[in-house]
């Protein structure tokens, strides 16, 4: 079992910058890969970026490539989402996410999830 908590969540104003922070444990985390993902009142869970489990693939949505950043430090277990830029269109609960191995954008294809950290963005 994998378990994630995130961090790093608040009210920002557009153009600003936060930072995520996930935090795992349990059996191989480090090889699983991790991702983040958003859900926005009435939309869908969509995939934001992806870290493989060597950090050496990594995957954005368009709607958020050249703004945001994903970096990964194995040796504390954690995962991290760099969002700069942000735009009011960016709010939404931020997701963390673990699957083994290689990174896909399938909302359905990652096992774990956290709980949830909001992320606002105020005009």
């Amino acid at each position: 079992q994998v378990q994630l908590v995130e961090s790093g969540g608040g009210l920002v104003q557009a153009g600003g910058s936060l930072r995520l922070s996930c935090a795992a444990s349990g059996r191989t985390v480090s090889n699983y890969a991790l991702g983040w993902f958003r859900q926005a009142p009435g939309n869908e869970r969509e995939f934001v970026a992806g870290i493989n489990w060597s950090g050496g693939g990594i995957l954005y949505a368009d709607s958020v490539k050249g703004r945001f950043t994903i970096s990964r430090d194995n040796a504390k277990n954690t995962v991290y989402l760099q969002m700069n830029s942000l735009k009011p269109e960016d709010t939404a609960v931020y997701y963390c996410a673990a699957r083994a191995m290689v990174v896909v954008t399938t909302t359905r294809s990652w096992n774990y999830w956290g709980q949830g950290t909001q992320v606002t963005v105020s005009s």
